[in-house]
Order: structure tokens, then sequence, then C-alpha cells
């Protein structure tokens, strides 16, 4: 499988309508509870989830540099965060609907990697913590089985290099049988299994 407009973007369209869904049902309450990502909070979780794949997918698209304070910026501020973020996700999506977006190279401040892999990491992310943010509040994130296949491409591809920066852990064991959606969340560290 290789990462192109036309293999990634129709699922850049699925999943962001899902991480919509899974922010508007998260409850304030929630926000401060543990998220099981580490000593994460839920609040916590759910900021890098926004910074990343809301204004970060959106600058990318642009080739716009990331804004400085990104990473510490509190997007839950404000009861109308899943709003907001939904809203970015929008534009983010339309931003990578053009073929111009697709061409060339992405300057990632630390190196530059080819746009449609650039697209299909920032798409996965929205996934993982998509899913990671489904499990802590007691949702679920849901894809097709195209989507599962696409995310299992993509894990199996990079997760040698997340590993050594700690981006994902060890992946879990599963049973013969389990789903490729399981499978791709297992190989990124996470444990599928039900509770």
């Amino acid at each position: 499988m290789e990462e192109r407009r036309d293999t990634v973007h129709p699922y850049l369209i699925e999943c962001a309508t899902e991480a919509a869904r899974v922010a508007a049902a998260v409850k304030p309450d929630r926000l401060d509870a543990a998220s099981g990502c580490g000593d994460w909070d839920v609040r916590t979780l759910v900021n890098h989830w926004v910074a990343y794949t809301g204004d970060g997918m959106l600058h990318r698209a642009r080739r716009e540099p990331l804004p400085e304070d990104l990473a510490t910026r509190d997007f839950t501020a404000g009861s109308d965060w899943a709003d907001r973020y939904a809203a970015r996700l929008d534009e983010a999506v339309a931003a990578w609907s053009g073929p111009a977006a697709w061409e060339g190279e992405v300057d990632l401040g630390f190196a530059r990697q080819p746009a449609p892999e650039v697209a299909a990491l920032l798409w996965a992310e929205l996934v993982l913590h998509g899913w990671d943010v489904a499990r802590a509040t007691g949702e679920e994130f849901h894809v097709s089985d195209g989507a599962a296949a696409l995310l299992l491409h993509v894990v199996e591809k990079n997760a040698a290099v997340y590993r050594q920066y700690e981006g994902f852990a060890d992946p879990v064991p599963l049973p013969d049988g389990a789903s490729v959606y399981a499978r791709a969340l297992a190989l990124s560290g996470r444990d599928p299994r039900p509770r």
C-alpha cells in the first residue's frame, strides 16, 4: 500500500468525523481523570491530540511553521473546545484535499519528509490518539475496514522509529484471529482487548 492522496484522504475525511464525535462525547469531569497513557490525564492527552491533528495537520498541509505555543496551549479551556476542534479538523481535511498539498516535501523542523508520508503519519496520530481518548472516556473509536488496513500499514512501516523515541510502547500480544484494527493498535503498544 502506498501513501497517496487517493489512498489516504478518504480515510482522513472518515476519521476526522469520528474524532469530532469522540471529542464531543468527552465530559468535562473526565478531563482530570487518568488517561491510561503514561502519567497523562485526559486533558493532557486531548491537548496533544487536538494540537497535532487539528492545528498541526492544517499547518503541515499549508507548509506553515507550527505555532510556538502549540505544545503548551490548553485547547480544552472553554466549554466549546470540541466544537472548535471539529471546525479545525474540517479546515485540515479541506487543506489536504487539493493535489498540491500532496506534492513535494514537508519541513518538520528537524527533517524533511514527502508530503504523503507526513499526511499518513498525521492521520495515524488522529486515529491512535482518538482511540486513546475514546478508551479513556468510555467511548469507542470506530474505523472502516479500509481505514484499519491503512492504519496497520502505517504502524508497521513506522513502529520501529516510534519505539526509538518512546512514541510507541512494546507490542501487545493478541490471540489468533484478532481484527486488523486490533492488530494495528497492539503493534502501536495499545491494548485493544476488552477490559
